[in-house]
C-alpha cells in the first residue's frame, strides 16, 4: 500500500520516498520526468537536496509498486527497508489478522505479513512514510506490543525468556484455576451425578450456602487467572474487532453474571429459572487456560530448528590486536581480526586459516560427519568444530555476514512464509469472529422463542456453548506450525527453503531437470584419452591443448593442465586467448593459431574433422567429453575428459523416478555422450548441445505443455534457469550467483537431497491438509451442534464445558499434528564422504551457502 493521504473516493494519493544515486540537478530531473510519464501520475516532484521524491497520483490507476519500479527504470534506486517485528500478546488467529490489516493500511506500507505460530510480522515499507517506530506504534495502537531488539541474537534471547515467563505465567494461572474449580465441579457435578451424594450435601448445606461458596470460589477463578480475558477481550470488543478472548470473556461473564443474579436477586427471573453456572463458568476458564499451556509448550517445540542453530553460534572470540590476546564478544570481531581456536572448540566466525594444521567438523553445513584437514589458505566458516590442532585465521566475514547467520536467516524467512492457501484461511479468520457473535445472538434469541421451558436457562447455555467452542487458533496455526516444523526439519537434514512458495512448489514438480557437470558429476574432470591423426605426436598435440587451456577457467581446462603437469610437459608461451562460450577457445601458439573445442567450433572455423568422427563417437559412446584439436585450419588430434559422477547420482534419479517423476538432463555435451550418459544413469529426457545462454530456453520447452518443473544447478550460468523453473535448487557446493537465485539450498552435493526435499515437501503439505481439514471441520460441526441444531432430533445439548474442553484441544491437536513431522525420515540417507587430506581439503561448498 502506498504512502496515501486519506481523502474522498478517487482522490489522488500521496507518495513520499527517498531515491538514491542522484548527484545532480540532471539526475533529479531524470527521476521526475519518469514519474510524470507515468500512467495515474498527476504530479511528480524531485528534490536533490532531500533526495526525497514526492508524487500525487491516482491509486484507481497505478499502485506504488508501479512508482517505485518507474524510479528503478530511470536508474536510481528508491529506499525500500525490510522489517521484522516481534509481537507480544496475540492469542489467536483474529489476533494476527488484525495486526496485519491494522499494518497494511498504513500508508507507506507496500506488504505486510503477520504469523501467528512464530509470532513475527515481515513488513516491506517506505521509511520515510512509515518508519519502524510507527510501525510499532500502530501495532500497540491495535492493543499488542512490540519486542525491540537490534540484533537476531538479542531478539531471540528476548524471546525466549518472554516465552519461558508466559508459559510460567500459564502454569500459575492453571494452577490456581484448577485448585479453584475442583471444588466447585466435584461438589456440584458430583451431586449430580450421584443423587445419595446430593441428600447428604444439602442436609449439611442450605443451598443458599453452597450457591455463596460456589460464588466466592467462582469469582476467584473469573477475576485472577481469568481476568487476562478481560484485559484482551474488552479493549478489542470496544474497537469493534473482537478476538477469541472477546469470546471467552462474553461466554464466562453470561454464565457466571446469570449466576450471580440467581443466587443473589432470584426474584428478578422467569419462575423456575434461578439455576446457578458458577460450575460452567469456572470450568471453561480452567480448560482454556489448560489448552493454552498445552498450546504454548507445543509452540516452543516447534521453534526448536531455530534454537539448535542459535546453539552452534560461539559467544565469544579469542583475537589478536596490537600483538595481545584479547577474549571478546563475538559482535566485536572485526574484518581482517586474527582468530585463534583451541582443539574442541566452535570457530565463531568465517576467515581464512593463516597458520597451524586441523581438522575441522564441518557437519553442520555439509552434512557430512568426516572432519575436513585444514591448513593454510584454507577457508573455515563460524559454527564448525575444531577438532584436533589449534588453528589462526583470518576473519573475513563476521556477524550477519556468517555462513551461519545466513542459513538461520533463511530458516527464519521459511519459517515466517505464507502458502497461498493462507490468503484464503486469513479472510475466513478476518470475519470468523464478529460471525460467531452474531450466530450466539441469533441462537439467543431463537432458544428464548421457539424452546422449551425453562426457556431462558437453555439459551444462556446453548448460547454460552457456541461462544466457547469456536475456536479460530486452530485455523490460524494450521498453516504455519506445519511450516515451521517442516522447514526446521529442513534444515537439520541439509535442505534449506528459502520461501513458502518453495515448500509448496517442490512437491508439486513433476520433472526434476539436472545441470549435468558440478550437479550430477563431481564438477572435476580428468584426461582420460588423447587420439591424433596420423603423422602427429600425441606428447605435442597435448602440449598445444595445454598451453591453449592455460588461460581457461574451464573445468576441463584444468584437468588438461594438470595432466600436462602431471607428464612433465614444457609449455611454450600463448598470446591472443579467446573463449568463445558453448564453443572452444583459441590462442597463438609460437604464431601459430591452435584452437581447441567442440565440433560446431570446428565447423565454425571450416575445418575438417571427418577423419576424427569415428574415434570421437567411440568416446562419446562411453559418455566421454571430446574436444577436437586444430592448428592452422587442420585438424590435429582429439583429447576426452571423463567428469566422473558423484556417488550419489545413481540412486537419486533412481528414486526419484520410483516417485513418478521425470528427469531431465540439460548439458552442454553432443547428442551421443548425453545419450551414453542419461542411458545409464535412466535419465527420461536429455537436452543436449545446449550453450550456457540457452538453459532458460531448455526450462521453458520442459514447461511449454504446462508441466511443473524443478531445475537443480550449481553454477553461474544456472542461475537464469533456477530463476526460470518453477522452483530452483541450488548445490551449496555451488557458486553464490546460483545459490542467489534458487528457492531451495541443498547444502551438500549430495543429490539424495533433492529426493529428500521432494519427500518432505510433500509431508509437509499433506500435514497442512490434514490440520486445515481439521480446523473447518471442527468448526463447520460443532458450533451448529453447540447452537443446538441436533436437540429437535436427539434431543442432544451441548455443555459448555465439554465445548470448552473440545476448543482447548482442538488447537492442541493441530499443533500436535504439526509436530508429527519432527519425526520425518530421509528416505535417502546422506553419504557420510570420506577424510580429505590437506592439500585435498575444500570449502567452497561451505562458502557459497552465505550467498
Amino acid at each position: 500500500m502506498a504512502d496515501t493521504t486519506t481523502g474522498p473516493p478517487h482522490a489522488d494519493d500521496t507518495l513520499r520516498v527517498s531515491v538514491r544515486g542522484m548527484t545532480c540537478a540532471a539526475c533529479s530531473a531524470r527521476v521526475e520526468r519518469t514519474l510524470t510519464r507515468t500512467e495515474g501520475v498527476s504530479e511528480a516532484n524531485v528534490n536533490l537536496a532531500t533526495e526525497q521524491a514526492t508524487v500525487r497520483f491516482d491509486p484507481e490507476r497505478t499502485a506504488a509498486e508501479e512508482l517505485l519500479g518507474a524510479i528503478r527504470r530511470a536508474g536510481y534506486e528508491p529506499v525500500v527497508e525490510a522489517s521484522e517485528l516481534s509481537v507480544t500478546g496475540m492469542t489467536c488467529a483474529a489476533c494476527s489478522a488484525r495486526v496485519q490489516r491494522a499494518l497494511r493500511r498504513l500508508d507507506g506500507v507496500l506488504e505486510a505479513d503477520v504469523n501467528l505460530a512464530t509470532e513475527r510480522a515481515s513488513v516491506r515499507h517506505l521509511p520515510d512514510a512509515a518508519p519502524l517506530k510507527r510501525l510499532i506504534e500502530v501495532i500497540r495502537e491495535a492493543g499488542y506490543d512490540v519486542l525491540e531488539g537490534a540484533e537476531r541474537e538479542d531478539r531471540s534471547e528476548a524471546e525466549r525468556a518472554r516465552k519461558d515467563a508466559e508459559l510460567g505465567e500459564l502454569r500459575r494461572s492453571l494452577f490456581i484455576a484448577a485448585v479453584l474449580t475442583v471444588p466447585i465441579f466435584a461438589l456440584d457435578m458430583g451431586a449430580m451425578m450421584i443423587p445419595p451424594i446430593a441428600g447428604w450435601l444439602h442436609s449439611l448445606l442450605p443451598m443458599e450456602t453452597l450457591a455463596f461458596g460456589f460464588f466466592v470460589l467462582a469469582s476467584g477463578v473469573q477475576f485472577g487467572p481469568g481476568l487476562r480475558f478481560y484485559q484482551k477481550g474488552w479493549p478489542a470488543l470496544r474497537r469493534l474487532a473482537p478476538d477469541m478472548n472477546s469470546l471467552v470473556m462474553i461466554g464466562t461473564s453470561a454464565a457466571y453474571g446469570y449466576s450471580v443474579v440467581a443466587t443473589f436477586t432470584p426474584w428478578v427471573l422467569p419462575a423456575g429459572t434461578a439455576h446457578v453456572y458458577f460450575e460452567a463458568s469456572a470450568v471453561i476458564v480452567t480448560l482454556i487456560l489448560l489448552g493454552r499451556y498445552l498450546e504454548a509448550m507445543a509452540r516452543g517445540r516447534t521453534g526448536n530448528a531455530i534454537r539448535a542453530l542459535m546453539s552452534l553460534q560461539s559467544r565469544t572470540a579469542r583475537i589478536v590486536r596490537s600483538g595481545q590476546e584479547l577474549e571478546v564478544d563475538v559482535g566485536e570481531v572485526r574484518h581482517g581480526d586474527e582468530v585463534l581456536v583451541r582443539p574442541g572448540e566452535r570457530l565463531p566466525v568465517d576467515g581464512v586459516v593463516t597458520a597451524g594444521e586441523s581438522y575441522v567438523d564441518e557437519s553442520m553445513i555439509t552434512g557430512e560427519p568426516i572432519p575436513v584437514a585444514k591448513r593454510s589458505g584454507d577457508g573455515v566458516v563460524g559454527g564448525t568444530i575444531n577438532t584436533t590442532g589449534a588453528l589462526r585465521f583470518e576473519a573475513t566475514k563476521v556477524g550477519s555476514e556468517t555462513v551461519l547467520a545466513q542459513i538461520i536467516a533463511m530458516v527464519e524467512a521459511a519459517q515466517g512464509a505464507k502458502l497461498p492457501i493462507q490468503a484464503l484461511v486469513d479472510r475466513v479468520v478476518l470475519y470468523f469472529v464478529p460471525s460467531v457473535l452474531a450466530l450466539a445472538t441469533i441462537t439467543f434469541a431463537v432458544w428464548m422463542v421457539f424452546g422449551p421451558e425453562p426457556a431462558l436457562t437453555l439459551a444462556l447455555v446453548n448460547t454460552v456453548a457456541v461462544l466457547i467452542i469456536a475456536c479460530p487458533c486452530a485455523m490460524g496455526l494450521a498453516t504455519p506450525t506445519s511450516i515451521m516444523v517442516g522447514t526446521g526439519k529442513a534444515a537439520e537434514t541439509g535442505v534449506l527453503f528459502r520461501n513458502g512458495s518453495a515448500l509448496q512448489g517442490v512437491g508439486n514438480a513433476k520433472v526434476v531437470a539436472f545441470d549435468k557437470t558440478g550437479t550430477l558429476t563431481k564438477g572435476k574432470p580428468e584426461l582420460t584419452d588423447v587420439h591424433v591423426v596420423p603423422g602427429e605426436d600425441e606428447t605435442h598435440v597435448l602440449t598445444l591443448v595445454a598451453a591453449v587451456e592455460r588461460d581457461s577457467e574451464h573445468p576441463v581446462a584444468g584437468a588438461i593442465s594438470q595432466a600436462a603437469r602431471t607428464r612433465g610437459l614444457a609449455l611454450p608461451s600463448s598470446s591472443g586467448f579467446e573463449a568463445v562460450p558453448g564453443f572452444g577457445v583459441s590462442a597463438l601458439i609460437d604464431g601459430e593459431h591452435v584452437s581447441v573445442g567442440a565440433e560446431r567450433f570446428m565447423s565454425r572455423l571450416g575445418v575438417d574433422t571427418s577423419s576424427l568422427r569415428t574415434a570421437a563417437g567411440e568416446l562419446a559412446e562411453a559418455g566421454k567429453t571430446t574436444m577436437y584439436v586444430a592448428a592452422a585450419g587442420r585438424a590435429l588430434g582429439l583429447v576426452a575428459v571423463s567428469d566422473p559422477l558423484k556417488p550419489s547420482t545413481p540412486a537419486a534419479i533412481a528414486s526419484l523416478r520410483s516417485l513418478g517423476l521425470r528427469v531431465a538432463m540439460v548439458t552442454g555435451d553432443d547428442e551421443r555422450t548425453a545419450r551414453a550418459i542419461a542411458t545409464r544413469l535412466g535419465i527420461d529426457e536429455v537436452l543436449a548441445e545446449v550453450l550456457p545462454d540457452g538453459k532458460v530456453e531448455a526450462v521453458q520447452e520442459l514447461q511449454s505443455d504446462g508441466t511443473k518443473v524443478a531445475f537443480v544447478g550449481d553454477g553461474i550460468n544456472d542461475a537464469p534457469a533456477l530463476a526460470q523453473a518453477d522452483v530452483g535448487l541450488a548445490i551449496g557446493t555451488g557458486t553464490d550467483v546460483a545459490i542467489e537465485a534458487a528457492d531451495v539450498v541443498l547444502m551438500s552435493g549430495d543429490l539424495r537431497n533433492v529426493v529428500n526435499a521432494i519427500a518432505l515437501s510433500k509431508a509437509t503439505l499433506r500435514n497442512i491438509k490434514q490440520n486445515l481439514f481439521w480446523a473447518f471441520a471442527y468448526n463447520t460441526i460443532l458450533i451448529p451442534v453447540a447452537a443446538g441444531v441436533l436437540y429437535p432430533f436427539i434431543g442432544l445439548l451441548l455443555s459448555p464445558m465439554l465445548a470448552a474442553g473440545a476448543m482447548g484441544l482442538s488447537s492442541v491437536f493441530v499443533l500436535t499434528n504439526a509436530l508429527r513431522l519432527r519425526r520425518f525420515r530421509p528416505p535417502l540417507a546422506a553419504d557420510v564422504g570420506q577424510r580429505r587430506e590437506p592439500e585435498a581439503a575444500d570449502t567452497s561448498g561451505a562458502a557459497a551457502v552465505a550467498a
